[in-house]
């Protein structure tokens, strides 16, 4: 599985942006998928997950209520919809996936197994 994130850039505090992450292979529909950030001298943190139906999804405490996250498998996409951004929010946001088929998301980071190479989320206050 190959992933490819798009969509981040510079907003003002209070807007929003869209990630996509595209994703090769036939097995992207089968696969949970999740959003981790990192922020310059920080540990890399879940953002959020979605399982391989899209019928469950989890997020972090920090982004809850302002961020969604979505799929569609017809297109191998996955979404971050980032509203209500804030400066704490700037960071390089990644994508990743499960290897496991049809398992359900997961909150840690770490056992994710495919990974982007990120896009920059920077929001100005």
């Amino acid at each position: 599985v190959q992933l490819v994130e798009s969509g981040g850039g510079l907003v003002q505090a209070g807007g929003s942006l869209r990630l996509s992450c595209a994703a090769s292979g036939r097995t992207f529909s089968r696969s949970a998928m999740a959003w981790s950030r990192q922020a310059p001298g920080q540990e890399r943190e879940f953002v959020a997950a979605i399982n391989w139906s899209g019928t469950t999804t989890y997020y972090a405490d920090s982004v809850k209520g302002r961020f969604t996250i979505s799929r569609d498998n017809a297109k191998n996409t996955v979404y971050l919809q980032m509203n209500s951004l804030k400066a704490e929010d700037t960071a390089v946001y990644y994508c990743a996936a499960d290897r496991l088929l049809r398992a359900g998301a997961r909150t840690n980071s770490n056992e994710y197994d495919f990974w982007g190479q990120g896009t920059q989320v920077t929001v100005s206050s």
